[in-house]
């Protein structure tokens, strides 16, 4: 992929800042609305501790969301800071108050389900949707609450690409997935801006699958990195794509040990 232009640079970086979301008029003085749309994810924290009845709720929040035939497939691996600082021999990430490694937990639904039949595949991908569904549900409520959070996949080794860690440090029996982290506290400045997001007609159709077109996927592209190199002190967005792809092929083999623990091959 070319380096970026200075003229693409400042298109995509302006689209970034302009950019909200797209809610009808008649619908713009909506709370709840506003809750979910107006969520961006926070990555700097102030010190004030999170209320117990307001982490109370976000937990009750995870508990209640809805899951494939209610199996309710997930696990919340709860922590303050300093929890999290004597279980990880780490701090927490972005200097939050309280964390949580979310788990696609199909071990106890095997306990209570012992009949039920025995995909890993299926287990798996069921799993991680409704333990997904959950965390969005916790980010939301979180959200209402005037709080902050953000999903981790690896900074601090806290998802699943470094599932093979997590697995190690929270005991987990199989069938116990650590798929992503999420930290909360009382965000630090002004919200951020609204990240780059394909528009409405490049992710939604009716009928057969509708390609987006290429200027729309292009236009995209260099929104994600004009943003990315404005945020991170001018790091280029393919840099931490070589990231990734070094870490792809480890965490591939790990996920797999992961969730076909019988497997020997």
């Amino acid at each position: 992929m070319s380096n970026l232009s200075f003229g693409d640079f400042m298109g995509g970086l302006a689209r970034l800042i302009s950019a909200r979301p797209r809610i009808p008029r008649s619908l713009e003085g909506n709370e709840m609305l506003a809750t979910l749309l107006q969520r961006r994810s926070v990555r700097s924290f102030t010190e004030q501790s999170i209320d117990e009845d307001a982490w109370a709720a976000i937990l009750e929040a995870g508990r209640l969301a809805p899951s494939t035939v209610n199996l309710q497939t997930w696990s919340f691996a709860c922590f303050t800071a300093d929890q999290w600082r004597a279980h990880f021999d780490t701090p927490i990430p972005m200097q939050a108050q309280r964390g949580m490694v979310i788990l696609a937990d199909t071990h106890r639904m095997r306990r209570a389900l012992p009949d039920f039949p025995e995909a890993d595949l299926c287990e798996y991908t069921l799993a991680v949707m409704n333990a997904s569904l959950a965390a969005m549900n916790m980010t939301a409520a979180a959200e209402a609450l005037g709080l902050g959070s953000v999903m981790l996949s690896e900074t601090g080794r806290t998802g699943f690409y470094d599932a093979k860690h997590l697995t190690a440090k929270l005991e987990l029996p199989a069938h116990v997935v650590p798929i992503m982290s999420i930290v909360f506290g009382y965000p630090a400045g002004k919200a951020s801006v609204m990240p780059p997001k394909l528009p409405l007609e490049a992710v939604a159709f009716t009928g057969a699958y509708q390609e987006a077109s290429q200027e729309t996927l292009n236009r995209w592209r260099d929104e994600m990195r004009a943003g990315y190199q404005a945020t991170h002190g001018g790091e280029r967005f393919e840099a931490k794509l070589a990231y990734y792809r070094g870490r792809i092929d480890e965490a591939e083999k790990n996920l797999h040990r992961l969730v076909h623990p019988d497997d020997e091959s």
